[in-house]
């Protein structure tokens, strides 16, 4: 009996000198708890932004793609039946030459509103992506500090760890490059170069 009390006393005495898991120690301690469930909820809110933004990203190429095929298209069938009305009027070429300012014109400003919704479509495109990258970097600093208080348990500061996380946050700055041309700029100079070229082409057709 003796013995066994002896085995019992040397079982309890290791179990109390073995410390506790991380996981156990933050289960045991309300502080520590409370934290985790917060920044696990907002990884998990974090995730859902970074979905939707995701979607919001393919939805605007998908609407730019639209307006690209709206531009070439319009303007192929314009060409077309202005090829096809000087070609049934012969000997009134005259006539449609001097009434050409207004196909031209309607051309033009139908143009420069697809030319603006490209623009402003790929500007929001390009601050989507911006708003995801950020998001992205928000579950990374998130992430780390989640892994940090699984690893730490009650060893892991509060206050220290959590005012680190939030001045990683707000002292992000975003670099501001010098302005130089993009993409976006070369897709609207090229756009309106065909604008240009599609006047052209309707003074030809008018005229010649």
């Amino acid at each position: 009996m003796a013995g066994e009390d002896d085995n019992k006393k040397l079982t309890s005495l290791i179990m109390e000198s073995k410390p506790l898991h991380p996981l156990h120690q933050i289960a045991e301690t309300p502080s520590h708890k409370l934290l985790l469930k917060q920044w696990l909820k907002e990884e998990e809110l974090i995730l859902n932004r970074i979905s939707l933004k995701a979607t919001q990203i393919d939805s605007a190429r998908n609407e730019i793609t639209q307006l690209y095929c709206l531009f070439f298209l319009f303007h192929s069938i314009a060409l077309i039946l202005l090829f096809s009305a000087s070609s049934w009027a012969p000997n009134g070429k005259g006539h449609f030459c001097k009434k050409s300012w207004i196909p031209s014109l309607s051309s033009l400003f139908c143009s420069l509103g697809i030319i603006w919704a490209i623009r402003y479509k790929t500007d929001v495109e390009s601050h989507l992506e911006k708003l995801l990258e950020r998001e992205k970097e928000d579950g990374q600093l998130l992430a780390k500090c989640v892994e940090e208080l699984k690893k730490k348990g009650v060893e892991f500061d509060l206050l220290k760890e959590v005012d680190a996380l939030r001045r990683a946050k707000s002292l992000r700055v975003e670099s501001k490059a010098v302005r130089r041309w993009s993409s976006r700029d070369f897709v609207t100079l090229f756009f309106f170069t065909v604008s240009c070229l599609v006047l052209g082409f309707t003074r030809v057709i008018l005229c010649s």
